[in-house]
């Protein structure tokens, strides 16, 4: 069966990637890439998919998914992570609500309290229709992101 994606290496890119294996000094998956771009290159050793996986100890739809990003997107895309299309998640507060959150846990606690806890700022976004519902783990995280400077005291 006749290969979809062969990979076709020009002498600078070759070169680029030997340089990216022999320093060593970049994330492991980008050096892992290189390798199988130079062990699949079919003007190189032209190694199968199984020879490769084996190889490098990695799957062979690895081998198959980095040939693809190569021939389709170039060097960088192939020694790159693929990217997610969308997130798994979406996020519960976007840059509006946190906004809110913020401005909420900088105004003034309610009546009877010294500050906000993150149980009241919870119940106060859903009170305020920002958010179905949220939990105060999730009103944590959400301002953590942020600098302590630039919330008040009285935040969380």
């Amino acid at each position: 069966m006749a290969r979809r994606y062969v990979v076709r290496l020009t002498r600078e890119e070759r070169s680029a990637l030997e340089d990216l294996v022999r320093r060593g000094k970049t994330q492991a998956y980008r050096i892992k890439h290189a390798n199988i771009l130079l062990a699949v290159d079919a003007d190189g050793p032209g190694w199968s998919d199984d020879q490769t996986a084996q190889a490098f100890h990695c799957h062979r739809n690895t081998i198959s998914n980095v040939r693809q990003r190569f021939v389709e997107g170039g060097l960088e895309a192939a020694l790159e992570r693929k990217r997610q299309e969308r997130p798994s998640r979406t996020p519960i507060l976007d840059g509006e609500g946190e906004a809110r959150l913020i401005a909420i846990a900088c105004s003034p606690p309610p009546e009877g309290r010294a500050r906000w806890t993150l149980k009241m700022l919870a119940d106060r976004l859903v009170e305020l229709e920002v958010v179905d519902s949220i939990s105060d783990q999730t009103v944590r995280r959400t301002l953590k992101k942020t600098r302590p400077n630039r919330t008040c005291a009285s935040a969380g």
